[in-house]
């Protein structure tokens, strides 16, 4: 079997990809930075163009010790209380290197619930905040549910420590009519800096 080099062995000089090659880009459609805001609202750019959504954000800082919350909307963000079920676990280990765990989330997992869905608890402290990605799969199907997954790292603060968790969430929205807005909200008061962005992946 033969191997096939590049003449040319610098990535950075590569202006075209082969044309077998495609799929995994991300498009972005929207950014939303946040300041002292109750909620973010996405409630366009969510449509058939693609057939998966992902959201990143970056340091979500809140002005007080809560948790970053989402929800899906079938009506153009109306109504935010789209039925999900899903998991959730973590891992987190702390500054003094005192306490290190991995467990399942019982008290934040979803069944059938219509509730805003937790991606994980931070701090107010100024340099506590969080960052993480939330990933839609076929959004706008009117024949299966939505499923999702998120992961998240955050800074927070237990017992007088400071943590790092590594969040797992995953589920889906237990519709079959297209969601087509998503609002992310603190449990408790508001956003106080942070900035989201809306891709769509080809």
């Amino acid at each position: 079997m033969a191997l096939n080099f590049a003449n040319n062995n610098s990535l950075s000089a590569i202006t075209t990809k082969p044309s077998g090659l495609s799929g995994g880009a991300l498009n972005l459609i929207s950014t939303q930075t946040a300041s002292s805001s109750s909620t973010i609202s996405f409630t366009s750019g969510i449509d058939d163009t693609y057939d998966s959504y992902v959201f990143k954000f970056y340091d979500i800082h809140p002005n007080s010790n809560s948790s970053f919350t989402f929800n899906f909307s079938t009506d153009g963000g109306s109504n935010y209380a789209t039925t999900k079920t899903t998991t959730f676990f973590d891992a987190f280990h702390n500054e003094q290197d005192t306490g290190a765990n991995i467990f399942y989330e019982t008290g934040i997992d979803q069944a059938q619930s219509t509730a805003f869905q937790t991606l994980g608890s931070v701090g107010n402290a100024n340099d506590e905040t969080m960052s993480g990605m939330l990933q839609i799969f076929n959004p706008s199907s009117t024949t299966f549910v939505k499923h999702f997954l998120a992961r998240v790292n955050k800074y927070f603060p237990s017992g007088g420590e400071n943590y790092t968790g590594d969040v797992f969430v995953a589920g889906y929205g237990n519709t079959t009519s297209a969601i087509n807005a998503v609002q992310f909200k603190m449990s408790s008061g508001n956003i106080d800096s942070g900035v989201i962005k809306l891709y769509g992946v080809s």
